[in-house]
């Protein structure tokens, strides 16, 4: 008999996210079967092609504003019932077509089992109505880190946020391979799976967040909210949302993604907005949904230009080089950096640097160099010394604290001239959290790196604050005629 798609089900189950037994078991054998086909979406093929089609078709075309020569590096997606998200998820559509990516890491969050760090099937491909997506080898590296992902079966048995997301990607996509990772909790842990992730990165992988938004609002409450978390994403402003309540259940998928286009300068493009009190659901409490793209330029296609070109571990080098080079001048000898590690030939590349010296989070020495006429090596040691012992703001760093420095290390991207007409046009242009800024007049220079936004995340402070660095009048930015330069950066904090 032909099972029959029923709406009402869906409703009472995917709305409420209860959780329920399922018949069959999630993990038949080797294969990832499908749990909730039948509730939160169709569980026959020619139904759920319909479906997807008729969701499809609800989309209006638009002009997706993504920057020139820039490529689709990942999406955030809802999770819920089809009948509720699935207009919000169909917008995916305007950015996605067959073939454009042979592996897809999609992330979730943990809603049922509350377990630390990221679950990763123990399988050979995932299920649903629309066929079998075979599981990436990047699988393979990403479980040899045991603290950070494991098998978790249960997961497997009662998670919706990877399975709901997998049909729209099949339907576009056509084949495939996956990466699934449902991420629980865990201190850091954004930033520990973004630098695991990091390194599967290339043109052909896709990364998908898989999350919704508030939930159980009153509809008005709920727009007003979703709204300032969508901004704080196109913001890509991860502290702010890390804080937020009742933001996202995939807030950490989310902060990964913002994590990764932080790195690697991607730019977010929202595609919808909406929550169910807009589709099939009552307006007294909502769950809110949105699609939004990210978009990374031609930096991911020069080495010399990309954040791509270290991980967290070359990083960590980095910084580990710059205290034994302060070390070294204080007659101290604690760090010892490994020669061979130094051979990395990563380290070789031209690149701007600069080094930042922080005591209880009070800045202690700042000082780099925007061109790339050094090795990321020779600029590291020379800006470590420089931002010690000769940064006029400051008397030379002395022996008694040096165990209370905290150690940052930045890679520069090279500056690129930012063309604008005027200063409203420059403050739409400036992304937070993203650029740093070159400010030119004459002879008068000066730089903010991205890490002010962090104090100054209002443009025009910013502005104001940087011509007043480069000895300017501070409203000098609003009368249109600066040279203004933009950069992204790669930082590493110390461990300690």
């Amino acid at each position: 008999m032909k099972k029959i798609f029923n709406p009402f089900l869906m409703i009472v189950i995917s709305l409420s996210l209860a959780c329920f037994a399922a018949v069959d078991a999630a993990n038949a054998k080797d294969i990832r079967k499908p749990v909730y086909a039948g509730s939160f979406y169709p569980d026959t093929p020619e139904e759920l092609t319909a479906i997807i089609k008729q969701l499809v078709n609800q989309v209006k075309p638009i002009h997706v504003d993504r920057p020139p020569h820039s490529f689709l590096k990942a999406l955030i997606i809802p999770h819920a019932g089809y009948i509720y998200s699935g207009w919000t998820a169909a917008h995916i559509s305007l950015v996605l077509k067959e073939n454009q990516f042979g592996r897809v890491i999609v992330m979730g969050p943990d809603h049922r089992i509350g377990f630390q760090g990221g679950a990763i099937s123990d399988v050979s491909a995932y299920e649903t109505p629309l066929g079998r997506i075979p599981m990436n080898k990047g699988v393979v590296r990403l479980c040899q880190n045991k603290y950070l992902f494991r098998a978790i079966p249960v997961s497997d048995r009662l998670e919706h946020s990877v399975e709901v997301v997998l049909p729209y990607l099949q339907y576009f996509l056509k084949k495939f391979e996956i990466v699934p990772v449902v991420l629980g909790r865990g201190r850091d842990l954004a930033e520990k799976v973004t630098a695991a992730l990091d390194p599967l990165l290339d043109q052909t992988t896709l990364f998908v967040a898989s999350s919704d938004l508030s939930h159980y609002l009153p509809y008005q409450e709920a727009v007003a909210k979703d709204r300032e978390t969508i901004e704080m994403i196109l913001n890509l402003k991860a502290n702010e949302l890390i804080k937020r309540e009742n933001a996202a259940c995939g807030k950490i998928p989310i902060l990964v993604v913002i994590n990764m286009a932080r790195r690697h300068n991607w730019h977010p493009v929202l595609l919808h907005y909406s929550n169910s009190g807009d589709t099939a659901g009552d307006r007294s409490r909502v769950v809110g949904y949105t699609a939004i793209a990210f978009y990374g330029g031609l930096s991911m296609k020069n080495r010399m230009d990309s954040l791509q070109s270290l991980n967290e571990e070359q990083g960590q080098i980095l910084v580990k080089l710059a205290r034994q080079t302060i070390e070294e001048r204080l007659d101290k000898r604690s760090i010892k950096v490994d020669p061979d590690t130094m051979m990395d030939s990563a380290f070789k590349d031209n690149r701007g640097t600069f080094v930042t010296l922080t005591i209880n989070k009070q800045l202690r020495g700042c000082i780099g160099n925007l061109d790339s006429k050094d090795s990321i090596m020779d600029g590291i040691e020379r800006n470590a010394i420089n931002a010690a012992f000769r940064d006029p703001r400051f008397p030379p760093l002395k022996a008694d604290e040096l165990d209370r420095v905290d150690i940052e290390v930045s890679i520069l991207t090279e500056p690129q001239p930012l063309e604008y007409r005027d200063s409203k046009d420059l403050l739409s242009k400036l992304r937070v959290n993203v650029d740093g800024v070159i400010l030119r007049k004459g002879s008068a220079s000066a730089t903010f790196l991205p890490q002010v936004w962090e104090q100054l995340p209002q443009p025009e402070k910013f502005l104001s604050h940087l011509c007043t660095k480069a000895g300017l009048p501070a409203d000098t930015w609003r009368k249109g005629n600066l040279d203004i330069l933009t950069y992204q950066v790669q930082c590493f904090e110390e461990e300690k």
